[in-house]
């Protein structure tokens, strides 16, 4: 009894060998439901474990039949016991890199939260003829001790892996106790270090299951495609001689091929199929039959294999635009639901994601089902993560301790066999981040025994000893780039040179990049690239699709999305858990669509000239595996100042993998504002996914000059001013006092401040890769150099407490002008803001130009003005661009149009507080109060072409540096709008890279010219 928490190995006792997760008639019993349960405070007959049971009571009395368990409460299940937050049986906890306990292997702590979970059941008196009855347990975190009827039945290990128990001889027709005895920590946590929450429970189904005598224990059916455009099937059945004779049927394809022994069994070939893709998931269904159990499967004919440095399915090459998917819900913790599965599918595909790596264990069966029929290509991997070993330079680490292995090999055995039938299942991965070592080693040599077709990858392993694909997490834009070139003879991360040529030979991929984390990434469109220029490369897999946040409430019932440090948790890894594309409520960010546009299958462009609209054409690349272009219509429209004005419709059927040029019709252009045109590929009819006219792609083409637009008047300060500035003066729409603005369009305001600040974003505060700011990115793999987070560097710089020193003051009756020099406490560097403004033609213009002195080295995050509004200042409408936020590196889902927005959707509602809802190149925004048209400020192109952007939002950047969650921020009253002339990218420097070079904001002069008037 003592022994059983350390044991290094897998399971034991009645376990039963791995097999398929199959869709079967044998009769089936789910014993979901209410449970008896009580939580333990540590496990029963550990040493050190004395006292946490009642008095009196044995270590093992709650298995018997007799025990009395009326006073426990109960439980769902399947659940995890700490969820919901803030219920009565603990909580969760969240580690990245971190073990929650001692690391100190193969032992746990005494503190021990122990689940006993208690249920009877029924048995159909007609289950005595079975062969076998079997016990299913689809995921208990983490190890679980079961016995039915008093009797112990085994042990089971592998938190996200399915076990099987025979209880054949300790059921019994009629009423039947179960007892499951679930322990928080096991030696298993050690091979169970997940970025993600510590859940326990059962947390997935259990079921029982009466196998008939002649039944099929297990089949795997591979259909492959051939050259010629026939399909293989070939079948591996797991059945006893007098389960034969076996038919397979596949009515769709006319199939019905029976064998009457194992020795006829063989390969049937069909003629002609349609193969299955990502693009094009064509399923078949097919039976596998015995006189006493039918089978019922899914057949996608495809065939996968590696030739040279290409990895390709059916013959072509596969570009991975894939998300890291956790099973993750805000309520539920990993408990599946398939219709909310299904949609979260659904919304990976309506944003052009077409790949899934199961991060970092595989998934409930039923999303397998959902990718093989909704098309997603599937990286599948074992549930095997020892990350925490890293603290201590690996020293322990079981990947590479023989003590281990039989573990390693377990696991991974169980991954394989559950899910060898799906086709959307493409590569098998051995785990993430767990060193490398023998253990993995042998991992690798099972897989390709058992299954030679689908490629083995681990990103751990390097050098490329025991791996098919050479992967890796977050290498720079110069580094991929030397991976994906022939004949480049840098060395690659941990390989000699012969190891590194050994890699470039191979396809590669990026298990994880662009981290997602808060406002950003930055720059996917650099990697996009390169997955083009090189064939080489592979895509990659964005860390990650969904945040994890937990859905909690404070002290006064505010409700909010919790994350690590929130739950009384001794170690944890913060908002680490908040990286995702999606926040917990399922609201895409602006990254999501910032990728939908980079990554989209299909590449939109006009060319011809601008100042032309005669012999415009529309360039059509598909860039899809396998499928045409004949589900999509071209939408075109011709707006001028974000007013349409023509629009029409094209066709173009291109074939995957070419390019074709559309002629645009001839287009009546405005002779007056400034003119676009857009061009959006949607899709034709509605899809699983998608309704008809859901959009796939955009591009725009303007058909005025750039400079076009607001044109500002010469503004030249008079020669001749008064001695003092006036008390009070009113320009058109504003007010000063004593030269400062204190009122426009009849409301009081203040400002403009100058603004270097904004709210950190996580990449801000990050130090994922080193600084660019300070290296050549070509340099040294494009890793930079070591450097503090921006965050702290402009925190030591004061740009967060800037303080102001008025320097001139002047006023006539048509204009006022106002000098301020800008500095922090204990700083030297200064900034200049001066500002002019004039009243020309009953029209009231700014010009404000922010000079900054010698001393500021260092990046900037924004250079830009802030005015303080009345708080019912309650929208926006604007000609620029949106609809959603745009920065330097993150653009591309930005288009040129006429927007309006609320102002609470106007930034994101991050699960940590940081700056977001800057909207680039304005050209006209007006403000509302109430919903009516209060301001409208215009603004002007610099010398450089230039314009400004804003953000309008309910708090300043101060405020949310300050608060660590939503709920946290002050109603303070007022409306910000920044108007800001330039912002510094965004990057992915939480867990990636820095911002490239072209996007980092060094200090500089900026100009901002506006005109403000009554709306």
């Amino acid at each position: 009894m003592t022994g059983y928490l350390t044991h290094r190995g897998p399971g034991t006792g009645a376990r039963r060998p791995a097999r398929s997760w199959l869709h079967t008639d044998a009769p089936t019993l789910s014993l979901n439901g209410d449970w008896r349960f009580r939580l333990l405070p540590g496990a029963p007959g550990q040493p050190g474990a004395h006292g946490v049971l009642p008095p009196d009571e044995g270590v093992e009395d709650v298995a018997l039949e007799a025990f009395d368990d009326s006073a426990w409460g109960t439980i769902p299940v399947p659940s995890h016991w700490v969820l919901p937050a803030g219920g009565p049986h603990g909580a969760p906890i969240y580690t990245n890199v971190q073990y929650p306990f001692p690391l100190d292997p193969p032992h746990v702590p005494d503190e021990n939260p122990t689940g006993d979970y208690r249920r009877s059941f029924e048995v159909p008196g007609e289950w005595s003829d079975a062969e076998a009855v079997v016990l299913r347990f689809e995921g208990v975190e983490s190890r679980y001790k079961v016995w039915v009827n008093g009797t112990e039945v085994g042990v089971g290990s592998g938190s996200r892996l399915a076990q099987e128990f025979d209880v054949t001889d300790v059921v019994r027709p009629g009423a039947n106790v179960l007892v499951v005895r679930v322990h928080q920590w096991s030696a298993a946590s050690y091979l169970e270090d997940q970025d993600q929450w510590w859940l326990p429970g059962i947390f997935r189904d259990v079921t029982l299951q009466a196998r008939p005598v002649g039944g099929i224990e297990d089949v795997w059916l591979r259909a492959g495609v051939e050259p010629d455009g026939s399909g293989l099937v070939t079948a591996d059945l797991t059945a006893g001689d007098g389960s034969y004779p076996i038919t397979l049927r596949v009515p769709e394809l006319g199939v019905d091929v029976e064998w009457s022994s194992p020795a006829d069994v063989a390969p049937v070939r069909v003629d002609t199929v349609e193969p299955w893709s990502a693009e094009v998931p064509r399923l078949y269904a097919a039976t596998v039959s015995s006189a006493a159990e039918t089978l019922s499967l899914r057949l996608g004919f495809r065939t996968v294999r590696i030739d040279g440095d290409r990895f390709l399915v059916n013959g072509e090459r596969v570009v991975f635009h894939g998300v890291n998917r956790h099973e993750t819900h805000p309520d539920r913790g990993r408990v599946f639901d398939e219709e909310w599965a299904r949609e979260d599918l659904a919304l990976m595909k309506r944003f052009n994601v077409n790949a899934i790596r199961t991060s970092h264990a595989p998934p409930h069966p039923r999303l397998l089902d959902l990718a093989d029929e909704l098309g997603f290509w599937v990286i599948l991997e074992c549930d095997l993560e020892t990350h925490g070993f890293e603290r201590v330079g690996w020293a322990g680490n079981p990947s590479d301790d023989p003590a281990w292995r039989d573990a390693y090999l377990d696991r991974i055995e169980r991954t394989v066999e559950r899910d060898k039938n799906h086709p959307s299942v493409v590569i098998w991965s051995l785990g993430n981040e767990s060193g490398t070592g023998q253990n993995l080693a042998a991992m690798a040599s099972w897989v390709h025994a058992r299954d030679p077709e689908r490629p083995v990858h681990y990103e751990g392993d390097h050098t490329g000893a025991y791996t098919d694909v050479y992967s890796r997490m977050y290498s720079s834009v110069p580094e991929t780039a030397a991976i994906g070139t022939d004949g480049s003879r840098s060395l690659l991360l941990g390989c000699t040179a012969a190891e590194s040529a050994r890699q470039r030979t191979k396809p590669f991929l990026l298990c994880e990049y662009v981290h997602a984390m808060g406002n950003g990434p930055g720059g996917i469109d650099q990697y996009e690239d390169l997955v083009w220029r090189h064939p080489r490369l592979h895509g990659g897999f964005v860390w990650e699709w969904r945040e994890h946040g937990v859905r909690t409430r404070a002290a006064d019932g505010t409700e909010f999305f919790g994350y690590g440090g929130d739950f009384g948790e001794v170690v944890h890894d913060g908002n680490f858990v908040m990286d995702g594309m999606v926040l917990p409520d399922s609201t895409p960010t602006p990254g999501l669509f910032e990728y939908k546009q980079v990554v989209a299958p299909v590449r939109l462009a006009v060319i011809g000239r601008s100042d032309d609209a005669s012999g415009l054409a529309l360039t059509v690349t598909n860039r899809r595996h396998a499928a045409d272009t004949s589900d999509l219509v071209l939408r075109w429209r011709v707006e001028a100042d974000g007013v349409p004005t023509a629009t029409g419709v094209l066709d173009a059927v291109v074939a995957a993998g070419a390019t074709a040029t559309v002629p645009l019709p001839e287009l009546a252009v405005p002779t007056t504002g400034e003119v676009w045109l857009t061009v959006e590929a949607e899709l034709r009819e509605a899809t699983p996914w998608a309704p008809a006219g859901h959009g796939i792609v955009f591009t725009q083409h303007a058909l005025t000059p750039r400079r076009a637009g607001l044109t500002a008047p010469r503004l030249v300060m008079p020669a001749q001013v008064a001695a003092a500035p006036a008390e009070l003066l009113t320009l058109g729409p504003a007010e000063f006092a004593h030269g400062r603005l204190v009122r426009l369009a009849g409301q009081p305001v203040s400002g403009p401040r100058l603004e270097l600040w904004r709210g950190p974003t996580d990449n801000d505060r990050g130090q994922g890769g080193g600084s660019y700011d300070l290296a050549d990115p070509w340099e040294n793999n494009g890793n930079g150099v070591p450097a503090p987070p921006y965050d702290q560097i402009w925190r030591a710089a004061g740009l967060d407490r800037l303080t102001a020193r008025v320097e001139l003051v002047r006023t006539t009756r048509e204009t006022a002008h106002l000098r301020r020099r800008w500095s922090a406490a204990d700083q030297a560097a200064t900034v200049v803001t001066d500002e002019r403004w004039h009243l020309v033609d009953d029209e009231l213009w700014l010009r404000a130009e922010i000079e900054p002195s010698r001393g500021w080295d260092m990046v900037w995050p924004r250079i830009g003005l802030r005015l303080d509004l009345p708080g019912d200042v309650d929208g926006a409408s604007w000609f620029g661009t949106g609809p959603r936020e745009s920065y330097p590196d993150s653009r591309h889902a930005a288009r040129v149009g006429r927007f309006a927005a609320a102002i609470d959707d106007l930034t994101e509602r991050y699960s940590r507080p940081q700056e977001s809802g800057h909207r680039s190149d304005l050209r006209t925004l007006t403000l509302t109060r109430g919903g009516a048209a209060w301001l409208q400020v215009d603004a002007a192109a610099d010398t450089s072409g230039r314009r400004p952007g804003f953000t309008l939002t309910r708090h300043t950047a101060q405020q949310l540096d300050a608060a660590r969650h939503p709920h946290e921020l002050p109603d303070t009253g007022r409306t910000y709008l920044y108007l800001d002339a330039a912002q510094n990218g965004l990057g992915s420097r939480a867990c990636g890279p820095d911002v490239w070079p072209d996007h980092l904001l060094r200090p500089q002069t900026r100009t901002l010219t506006l005109r403000l008037r009554h709306a």
